[in-house]
């Protein structure tokens, strides 16, 4: 009977995972569409309707992203759902406190020139890389 419940188990997971794949994916897709879009696909000036559109598809595909990023969560084993945690608050941590620090610093005209958005998204998955990497080596 063990048997059973670890190959369900095992099915379960692989499930849960080409989900979220196929929905990170959507999602990369729909975020390219509303960000690139405007600029290749249709003129935001003339059509901001397409623009806003584009926009909230990304933001409902986001949520179904989240949904099954949750379905993810709970399909994985206790050790592996215990290190995707501690890595996910590290990253929620550094997010916090590096956004905040920035904000604040910016605000007091300590900043004196304009960082790259971009970076910040980065920053977090480093941050999370390291984060699995450590927790993975912690639990071994």
């Amino acid at each position: 009977m063990q048997a059973h419940n670890d190959t369900a188990s095992y099915r379960d997971q692989n499930k849960t995972t080409a989900q979220l794949v196929l929905w990170t994916l959507a999602w990369s897709a729909t975020l390219a569409a509303a960000r690139f879009g405007p600029e290749f696909l249709w003129d935001s000036q003339q059509q901001p309707v397409a623009s806003w559109a584009a926009v909230a598809v990304n933001v409902l595909v986001g949520i179904g992203w989240i949904v099954a990023f949750t379905r993810f969560l709970r399909a994985l084993d206790d050790l592996q759902r215990k290190i995707m945690q501690d890595a996910l608050a590290a990253v929620l941590g550094v997010g916090w406190v590096v956004g905040f620090a920035y904000f604040v610093a910016d605000a007091a005209g300590l900043i004196t020139y304009d960082l790259n958005i971009a970076l910040f998204p980065a920053l977090l998955g480093v941050v999370y890389l390291i984060a699995f990497v450590v927790g993975r080596i912690r639990y071994r």
